[in-house]
């Protein structure tokens, strides 16, 4: 609602300006007109533009007929058939072109206006200099200003059609990467199902048949069980990580996979290994979806083997809070002191294992977030679990944190080169996530829609839709250069013949006065023009006349769109026998 207030609030402010623009042209051109009617030339137009303007938005046809008929009104002046309303007659000529795609209805229209001029010449038996105005200014305004406004209604289509094409390359650009991520997470479950699943099934058999030797004592036997028995909780554990990585989105991932260790009692083993663990539980214990409580188990089960890898005997702090709508899990270990008795090898403060990164897509796939790295009192492990997986969290990309390689998401290596630079991404894989997505999109949005390899294919009827907007827009622009000139080269010839007949056909007033009835037209032939007008009106031409004299009439001025008086000079026998002027004005 507030939008479509918004668009009214602008229409309503673009239509006023508009009428103000053209209300002020119309002033000017009553004002110079100087003897016009206040009510006809300038009270009936601005009314009449009052209605036009507004309806140029829903009828830009009606408005464009409204227009042309106060240009008629021109045509029907014995002064002068010029006047201000050209300019609103292109103006909401060029609106129609912009505001209505089709061509064939504004045609119509636009022939409809300009046979209305030239009937109405024809029913006012108006004089040349009318029906060239008719002939040339009106269809310049009426077919130029439409010409130039489906130029722009056609720009405007390409560029729009640009723009949603490149969206619907962004959201192909992130399915194809969504799908990618499944599939390596799906490589991945199948590597872990076919390689470790089977060496480990490998070793419990073997197990299970040593147990049955009768060299082995009780004690060998008791040993092999339990051997035997962890064995069968690591192909559990594989094949329930296994199971998340493989489910697909929309299924509670996890859901009937047998949990059948706690966190407590991994505490408690450690405890009795000699792991220096403390570890304490806050707020009222919740029950806890399967999958949820499998990654809490696997948040503190990686965070304690980490710190008694990378720092032995040094104190771990284990803290799960439970809240109403999440839980939080926190692992501190105590970073060893430069003499202590800390691995050789990189601790978890100056490198990220896959271990880490394994447990960040873990935490992510159910909904939750990852934080690990050294800060106040040791190397810290921070999760946050939702009591329940939802689905939503499943199908998005997992959000960048800590846990991740310079450059990388975590969890989805990028492709890279031989020599280790980054490469580019084969046709159908998922983009790097480190680049910059395809929505940061080049400021020209016509150059911008080439289709790219690593953006997917365009769709075959994107291409051409977009291919049709385009040749519409070039067949416009051709046309809205082209008709102007073709329009010229019919009409100017006959402009400029018009014009120099009208201009060599004109006596001035001091050499009429020069001229004396009853001489004879030798003595008067420099004083006359190189030829007389060709056009007089009826009226002129009905006018008494000497009995046996010829005629001829000549322009008192060289104003061309505007009505002059005539010199009637006539003629008997190469004498001059009369001369008289007939007024601009019709009897």
């Amino acid at each position: 609602m507030l939008n479509t207030r918004t668009t009214l609030a602008r229409s309503a402010r673009g239509d006023a300006a508009l009428w103000t623009v053209l209300a002020a042209a119309t002033g000017y051109g009553f004002r110079d007109a100087g003897s016009a009617s206040p009510t006809l030339d300038l009270v009936l137009p601005l009314a009449v533009l009052a209605v036009a303007v507004p309806w140029s938005r829903r009828r830009p046809g009606a408005a464009v007929a409204l227009v042309n008929g106060l240009c008629v009104m021109g045509l029907a002046d014995a002064s002068t058939p010029g006047n201000a309303h050209v300019l609103s007659l292109a103006a909401l000529s060029c609106l129609l072109g912009a505001r209505v795609a089709e061509a064939r209805r504004p045609l119509l229209v636009l022939a409809g206006c300009a046979a209305v001029d030239l009937a109405t010449c024809a029913v006012l038996r108006a004089q040349p200099v009318w029906w060239f105005y008719a002939l040339t200014v009106l269809p310049a305004a009426l077919l130029l200003p439409w010409l130039a406004g489906r130029h722009w209604c056609g720009r405007r289509q390409l560029v729009r059609e640009g723009w949603r094409l490149a969206r619907g390359l962004e959201e192909r650009q992130h399915l194809v990467a969504e799908r990618a991520r499944l599939t390596e997470r799906a490589e991945i479950a199948a590597d872990m199902h076919d390689s470790l699943g089977h060496a480990l099934s490998l070793v419990a058999l073997r197990a299970g048949a040593l147990e049955l030797s009768p060299d082995l004592t009780d004690r060998d036997r008791a040993d092999l069980a339990d051997l035997r028995g962890t064995i069968a909780d690591a192909v559990e554990q594989v094949r329930e990580t296994v199971a998340v990585l493989r489910d697909p989105p929309g299924r509670d991932t996890g859901a009937g996979l047998p949990v059948n260790d706690t966190v407590e009692e991994l505490l408690s083993r450690a405890v009795a290994s000699g792991v220096p663990v403390r570890w304490e539980r806050r707020g009222a214990s919740l029950p806890l979806s399967c999958p949820v409580e499998r990654g809490m188990y696997r948040v503190v089960q990686e965070a304690l083997t980490n710190a008694t890898k990378h720092a032995p005997d040094c104190s771990i702090s284990v803290r799960i809070t439970h809240e109403p709508d999440r839980t939080r899990v926190s692992v501190v270990n105590a970073v060893p002191s430069a003499g202590g008795p800390a691995h050789t090898g990189a601790g978890p403060a100056s490198g990220v294992g896959r271990g880490l990164i394994g447990l960040q897509e873990r935490v992510t796939v159910l909904g939750g977030s990852l934080r690990t790295g050294s800060g106040s009192g040791g190397f810290h492990v921070t999760a946050v679990l939702p009591h329940r997986a939802t689905t939503a969290a499943r199908t998005g990309t997992p959000a960048p944190g800590p846990v991740t390689a310079p450059g990388r998401t975590a969890g989805i290596p990028g492709p890279a080169s031989p020599t280790g630079t980054a490469r580019r991404p084969d046709p159908g894989t998922a983009p790097d996530p480190g680049t910059a997505p395809i929505g940061a999109m080049d400021p020209d949005p016509i150059g911008a829609m080439a289709p790219d390899t690593a953006q997917g294919e365009v769709l075959p009827g994107s291409a051409e839709r977009l291919a049709s907007v385009r040749s519409d827009a070039r067949r416009r622009s051709a046309l809205a250069f082209v008709a102007p000139v073709v329009a010229a080269v019919f009409l100017v010839p006959s402009a400029v013949y018009l014009a120099w007949q009208l201009t060599t056909s004109v006596l001035p007033p001091s050499r009429y006065d020069e001229l004396t009835i009853g001489r004879p037209r030798t003595e008067l032939a420099p004083l006359l023009p190189a030829r007389a007008y060709p056009y007089p009106p009826d009226h002129a031409r009905s006018a008494p006349r000497p009995l046996g004299a010829r005629c001829e009439f000549y322009r008192s001025g060289r104003d061309l769109l505007d009505e002059v008086d005539l010199y009637r000079l006539c003629w008997s026998g190469g004498t001059l026998l009369t001369k008289d002027t007939v007024p601009a004005g019709r009897p």
